[in-house]
């Protein structure tokens, strides 16, 4: 007799992981094709994206070879270079498009001021990049880092800012983002729910023995 096979993957289940691929792909063509989230001073002048302010950082710090960041930068600096003048930059122009090349001699001070912007975008990047392969809350603890670190500088002054056109902005996309890595986050039910279940005891109670006494 045939035996009918039922399947262990639940459609709330597959629904949830398909919500957080989404997501998480839609994070990283933010992040990669560098849409603007918000404008923060940081070593390299102005940055608006959280790609902007680490590839400022690596270049700075020598941590990873430029070409590879080139490679990172290239795809939003290609989409932004038709966008506003119909124009590819060149391979070799990606760092003063970006103004990178001198970033060695720019002071770190303004890099210092900002730790939390800093490694939000680290995070907001590495966390995009990882969740195309497995979705996780690095690109959500990211952006909570960066979201906290304009809001101390904007509300609460610090640092301290006296140019207007200097000034923190957060753009409108920035919520999308937010939105985008809060459900790029992939949850377990079925972790959850035996979490939740009450433990049951399957222990049965032993049987009277009197019987066979008896007998």
């Amino acid at each position: 007799m045939a035996t009918q096979v039922v399947s262990s993957k639940s459609p709330s289940s597959s629904k949830g992981w398909n919500i957080s691929s989404i997501a998480a792909r839609i994070y990283l063509l933010i992040i990669i094709f560098q849409v603007p989230l918000f404008r923060v001073t940081c070593r390299s002048g102005l940055c608006t994206t959280p790609l902007h302010v680490t590839s400022s950082q690596l270049v700075a710090s020598d941590v990873f070879p430029v070409p590879l960041v080139k490679g990172l930068l290239y795809p939003g600096a290609a989409l932004n270079g038709l966008i506003h003048n119909m124009t590819v930059p060149t391979w070799d122009s990606l760092l003063d498009v970006y103004n990178l090349t001198t970033i060695k001699e720019a002071s770190a001070v303004t890099d210092l001021q900002r730790l939390e912007v800093l490694a939000g975008s680290y995070f907001a990047v590495a966390g995009a990049l990882v969740g195309i392969l497995k979705p996780g809350r690095m690109s959500m603890f990211g952006s909570l880092l960066v979201i906290w670190g304009l809001v101390k500088e904007g509300i609460l002054g610090k640092p301290v800012n006296t140019d207007p056109a200097k000034a923190v902005y957060v753009y409108p996309t920035m919520v999308f983002a937010m939105i985008c890595a809060f459900l790029s986050v992939k949850y377990d039910m079925k972790n959850v729910t035996a979490r939740a279940a009450p433990v049951r005891s399957t222990a049965k109670p032993l049987k009277s023995s009197s019987k066979s006494k008896l007998k």
